[in-house]
């Protein structure tokens, strides 16, 4: 059976999980999230592989380029991705990644670039599956009101990523205040 390394890093705004499978990272997720469990046997599964505790290049890769993001010195990622998910779950990560760097978009918003303005609870779930946090920025999206709202590493870490980014919100939104 194919092993994914996994290795994790104490960000400033919360402990993540890296997971390289052949060169390219398939894991950038918050370590104590709710649905931590569900997230890694779909990617074992998916992969066919089990987890190993162990350094990989793009491991080591990301982790200079989340140290550069934290630094104010990186707003575009280069690494190498494995998304594992349903179609429909890629398509929405895909939209995910034309968020450019300190802007965001409604859950709405999202449903309607992809075509089907009803899907807004599915793209929610979709969002909310992303194995890839930071660098499939799913912490760029917020609610149609522009309050911050669903966030795997928690809201106090979405504010914290938001205000990095010096974020345009949506509506008059006053939650990046808050620390």
């Amino acid at each position: 059976m194919e092993k994914i390394q996994v290795q994790t890093f104490k960000s400033p705004v919360g402990e993540l999980i890296l997971g390289s499978y052949q060169e390219q990272l398939c894991l950038c997720d918050w370590t104590f999230r709710k649905m931590r469990k569900t997230v890694d046997a779909r990617v074992q599964k998916g992969l066919n592989s089990t987890f190993e505790s162990e350094k990989s290049r793009v491991i080591e890769q990301t982790i200079r380029q989340l140290e550069e993001y934290f630094d104010q010195k990186r707003k575009v990622f280069d690494i190498p991705l494995l998304w594992i998910g349903s179609e429909f779950q890629r398509l929405v990560w895909g939209k995910l990644l034309e968020i450019p760097f300190g802007e965001t978009r409604s859950y709405g918003a999202l449903a309607r670039e992809l075509g089907n303005p009803d899907a807004i609870r599915a793209v929610a779930t979709a969002n909310g599956a992303n194995a890839l946090s930071i660098l499939i920025p799913c912490h760029r999206v917020i609610g149609s009101d522009g309050s911050l709202v669903g966030y795997a590493g928690g809201l106090e870490a979405k504010k914290k990523l938001l205000r990095l980014e010096d974020a345009q919100l949506l509506a008059n939104n006053d939650q990046l205040s808050m620390f």
